[in-house]
């Protein structure tokens, strides 16, 4: 079985900060805002924040300037894009990625999508399954759920390929605001359909990966199964030595 343990608070906070960095809301050569100014918008303590910002600027993201205060430096070029595939689930537009819509409608939620979205066993969710292909090959299953009240009255039960990204429909049509992503690697073996659609054969594994898209105050908004044939992955890692 296997547990998760929430980050501490300063590491929370870093992440925040890392994020506001890439989405542009805290540009490069800017400086961030005070640590006052950050203890008040966010509650936390003054060492909390001392902590998350001496963490950033240990990685990279930001340094102390004589004069200045702490500025921006953006994205360090040794920082693996480890978040790609949860990018790439929000981000996709079906319309113009290669690849077909498989299946869409409402379905008894998951075990381990029932968790992330806080919802009791058994209750109904929207999926949208999406198979990747690349030169006629499949390479990528997604499996996309969403509460039936953000569904509703937007086309996310549309049977056509969605023009635009998942998350600027959800954006436009439900004013929601996506902050943060999780990602949970995992490996298992194909459920039913799963290996037929892949192109795997019997008793190959994938490697799941549990896309878990939330809003600023933690509530899961979506999910992604996405899957890769284990037999054709690689993976690779870059990180600091300190």
């Amino acid at each position: 079985m296997a547990y998760e343990v929430e980050p501490p608070k300063y590491v929370r906070l870093a992440q925040t900060i890392q994020r506001r960095i890439e989405d542009g809301t805290y540009s490069p050569g800017t400086r961030v805002p005070s640590e006052n100014q950050l203890v008040q918008a966010f509650g936390m303590s003054r060492p909390t924040v001392v902590r998350a910002l001496e963490l950033l600027k240990r990685d990279g993201w930001l340094e102390s300037r004589q004069g200045f205060g702490t500025i921006v430096r953006g994205r360090p070029e040794v920082v693996e894009q480890k978040d790609r595939r949860g990018r790439e689930a929000l981000e996709r537009d079906e319309s113009q990625t290669l690849g077909r819509l498989v299946e869409v409608g409402e379905v008894p939620v998951p075990a381990r999508v029932a968790s992330a979205l806080g919802l009791p066993k058994r209750a109904k969710v929207l999926m949208r399954r999406f198979l990747v292909e690349e030169d006629g090959e499949a390479v990528e299953l997604v499996s996309s759920y969403f509460p039936a009240g953000l569904a509703e009255g937007t086309e996310l039960g549309s049977s056509e390929a969605l023009s635009g990204s998942v998350r600027k429909h959800l954006e436009a049509r439900k004013k929601a605001r996506f902050d943060h992503v999780t990602e949970r690697v995992s490996a298992r073996l194909p459920e039913s359909g799963e290996g037929e659609l892949l192109g795997l054969p019997d008793g190959v594994p994938v490697l799941s990966v549990l896309v878990v898209a939330c809003d600023a105050s933690g509530q899961a908004l979506q999910v992604s199964d996405v899957l890769l044939p284990a037999d054709r992955q690689e993976l690779e890692d870059t990180y600091r030595l300190n």
